[in-house]
């Protein structure tokens, strides 16, 4: 059962009230306010969506919710195209797009990071890197999310790197609508710093649309 957005703004803003005042103890005060759920991964898709005349992107996540029609197609290979299908129809109900930080946030275990951390996607010659980037000072170090595998400046599919997922935010036990791109622990010191940007993806396989599904 999903949260109404006014509700889930509301929580929001509870959340940042609590973190701001919480200081060394801002993991656990976070933890307590709002959970963490797992969710059927195969039904998303992390996309490096273009800005402008494309030289600038930045992450969409794309949710089939009711099988009701396609939302998205992903095309095999790396880097993989994706065509955001929803934009071409009313998918109220049959599918949800997050495309900003109301709709997505970092987790690391039990700290929840959406005060502390914002997520950029960084365009290189050989790739398009999803960053996770510290906002405040000793809140952590810059983090590689995902990757598309390969250069581009259409709608590519981000590949998360090992250890991340999706999972749900709840509160008290209640879905709400909005995801956290989480990982169970901090990486390595090193392992998701600035030398992970320009390192060798390693070999993920491509998620599967919903259209092969059908």
């Amino acid at each position: 059962m999903r949260v109404p957005d006014l509700t889930l703004r509301c929580l929001s803003s509870a959340a940042a009230a609590v973190v701001l005042g919480a200081g060394a103890g801002m993991p656990a005060r976070a933890s307590a306010l709002f959970q963490a759920v797992d969710l059927s991964q195969e039904r998303f898709v992390l996309v490096a969506a273009p800005i402008g005349d494309g030289t600038r992107a930045q992450l969409n996540i794309y949710e089939q919710v009711k099988p009701t029609r396609p939302c998205f197609a992903v095309a095999p290979g790396a880097p993989a195209p994706v065509e955001p299908l929803l934009a071409s129809f009313d998918f109220t109900g049959i599918c949800s797009r997050f495309i900003d930080a109301n709709g997505y946030s970092v987790r690391v275990g039990g700290a929840d990071l959406a005060t502390s951390y914002r997520l950029t996607v960084l365009r290189q010659s050989g790739d398009n890197v999803l960053l996770a980037v510290p906002t405040k000072a000793g809140a952590g170090p810059e983090m590689v999310v995902a990757r598309t595998q390969g250069p581009g400046t259409n709608f590519l599919q981000l590949v998360f790197e090992p250890g991340w997922q999706l999972k749900r935010r709840a509160y008290g036990g209640r879905s709400l609508g909005h995801v956290y791109l989480y990982r169970d622990s901090w990486p390595d010191a090193g392992a998701g710093g600035q030398q992970g940007v320009s390192a060798v993806p390693a070999a993920v396989p491509v998620q599967p649309s919903p259209t092969s599904r059908r």
